[in-house]
């Protein structure tokens, strides 16, 4: 598994695996029951994980849809 988004914003976290399962790739996100550690202040951010085999399609993907860029 490789991490392909880190992000403390849910919805973008969701928006991105969406997107990847609708381009067939499936896509898993960790860390999302954090906020009980943190007091759901939503400081620790969240990851998206895809197979290793789609690391770089799922990056293309993302990345021509301007998700994860800074």
């Amino acid at each position: 598994m490789k991490e392909v988004l880190r992000t403390t914003n849910p919805l973008l976290i969701t928006r991105a695996a969406d997107l990847l399962e609708s381009e067939g790739i499936a896509a898993f996100p960790l860390d999302q029951h954090m906020s009980v550690l943190e007091g759901s202040i939503g400081i620790l951010p969240r990851r998206l994980m895809v197979a290793d085999r789609d690391h770089f399609m799922a990056t293309a993907i993302l990345r021509d849809n301007q998700i994860g860029h800074d």
